[in-house]
């Protein structure tokens, strides 16, 4: 009874969930799916949406139609504890799943590679073919940066920088990559491993295109204005400064930002961000492509977004008490060795810590549409005057609008690649092939084969032979839409 009075007095989220009746099984098993795929939870049955107790006719009758749903209908097979609880005189059925070491489940009916879902929040959403890939590789033990690439040879990693990382630290040779598991023995040779090329690979972006950072001052508390923009590059262990120092560009309290080292009073809590930085890095899913690590920085916020959705058995509350899993452990270990990390699972508790103690407000933690963001508020607004603006804004040169139109595109249709494909089409007609010559990549990706296919279902892009879409001589262009979009953003609107 009490556990009963404790759900009913909680909202639904990432771990709980109501439903009238079994009426509509399909959004039910979607639900226990997602559980069982995420951090587990329970579904309490005979709820209304306004948490008003209906309670189940017939409750034996039911739970074995349930019993029977699930086992007819969800892959591999998955075994809740169903329980009867009364309340107010009325029965309800408590359904608790369990985190699953089968995973990933599915809906039958939609197959394995549609009718996987994954708990957001307190939705469902279908999984893409890189998270499932994700989901396998956790049951088995296996982290993607630990993977090697057995295409590539030690003269990819960018031996200079490694030794500079760890100058003073520890000897770089064959024998440390090894232990650091920058690189990995496949078929009798020794290659790099992805965690190896994400951290100081030569030609990072070409096999990694969304392993940058993407930082952005905003004016005002939304994304319609741009202020000041910059792309950050850098192997990852030294893009945590890189970020800083664009932080701090803008955080100087009562000094125009081209005085930025004249003083050392921040307008911005450095230590909290810096944590928030350095957790986005080491725990972003490389492995999703279309989206890189993005620092907003808004007049009264600032916000550290990294793709990924928590690791399945993590919800936020378990990281605000400490609990941590480790998603990229190469990354993990070159951090640590590198002291950037002191203790597992003791930075996003230690944020909330300085926060409270600092009377600043609470972080938020949010997952939202397989991306991770933190939200640190600032104890007082930090508002661009238009004096600073018009002192401080970089000439209006040609490659200047070039970089705030891109940054505005990519901020409205949340894909880098997506706005690189509409400002150049906004030049010209141009074919695949060449677009990703454009791009720097050697062949057409996955990924922009995926974001032009997006943005011809959005409407913003079209063919020039519709007729022929697999011609050799197939050219894309912008539509009027999307003709409009960039002109409202070139605007300013």
């Amino acid at each position: 009874m009490t556990l009963i009075a404790d759900l009913l007095a909680q909202s639904e989220g990432k771990t709980l969930e109501f439903k009238r009746d079994l009426s509509s099984p399909k959004p039910l098993l979607k639900t226990l799916v997602a559980f069982a795929n995420s951090a587990g939870g329970r579904l309490v049955v005979g709820v209304s949406d306004d948490k008003h107790i209906i309670g189940v006719d017939d409750p034996l009758s039911e739970e074995e139609r349930l019993c029977n749903l699930i086992a007819d209908n969800i892959s591999p097979r998955l075994v809740p504890n169903i329980e009867l609880a009364t309340v107010d005189a009325k029965t309800l059925l408590v359904v608790e799943v369990f985190p699953s070491n089968s995973r990933p489940h599915f809906l039958r009916k939609e197959g394995a590679e549609t009718g996987v879902f994954v708990r957001l929040g307190s939705t469902n959403r279908q999984a893409d073919r890189q998270l499932i890939d994700e989901l396998r590789r956790g049951v088995e033990g296996i982290s993607f940066d630990s993977l090697p690439m057995p295409q590539l040879s030690l003269d990819d990693l960018d031996m200079k920088a490694i030794q500079t990382s760890f100058a003073g630290k520890r000897t770089i040779n064959e024998t440390a990559l090894q232990t650091l598991k920058l690189i990995t023995q496949h078929q009798s040779k020794w290659v790099p491993t992805h965690g190896g090329i994400l951290l100081y690979g030569k030609d990072r972006r070409f096999h990694f295109d969304d392993a940058w950072i993407q930082c952005g001052r905003f004016i005002g508390t939304d994304k319609a204005d741009i202020f000041d923009h910059i792309d950050i590059l850098d192997p990852l262990p030294q893009a945590v400064d890189s970020i800083m120092l664009f932080l701090k560009k803008h955080a100087m309290r009562g000094a125009d930002f081209s005085e930025v080292r004249r003083k050392d009073v921040w307008s911005i809590p450095l230590n909290i961000l810096r944590e928030v930085v350095i957790n986005a890095l080491v725990h972003a899913d490389y492995s999703h492509r279309g989206t890189p690590i993005r620092i907003a920085f808004f007049d009264d916020r600032i916000e550290v977004e990294s793709p990924g959705f928590l690791l399945p058995g993590l919800t936020v509350e378990d990281m605000k008490r400490g609990a941590s899993q480790i998603r990229n452990p190469v990354i993990a270990r070159v951090f640590r060795e590198l002291e950037l990390i002191e203790q597992w699972g003791s930075g996003i508790p230690g944020i909330f810590r300085e926060a409270k103690a600092n009377h600043l407000p609470e972080p938020l933690i949010e997952e939202l549409a397989l991306r991770i963001r933190v939200i640190v508020g600032l104890a007082a607004p930090l508002t661009l005057t238009a004096n600073q603006s018009r002192k401080t804004q970089p000439p209006a040169t040609e490659a200047n609008e070039t970089q705030r139109l891109e940054s505005r595109l990519d901020s409205r249709l949340e894909s880098a690649l997506a706005a690189k494909v509409m400002f150049k089409l906004h030049q010209q007609e141009i074919g695949k092939s060449a677009l990703a010559q454009y791009l720097g990549h050697k062949t057409v990706s996955g990924e922009l084969h995926k974001q032009i296919k997006r943005l011809l279902e959005l409407g913003l892009i079209e063919m020039t032979l519709p007729d022929k879409p697999n011609s050799r001589l197939q050219k894309y262009r912008l539509t009027e839409s999307g003709l409009e979009l960039i002109n409202s953003l070139a605007n300013g609107n």
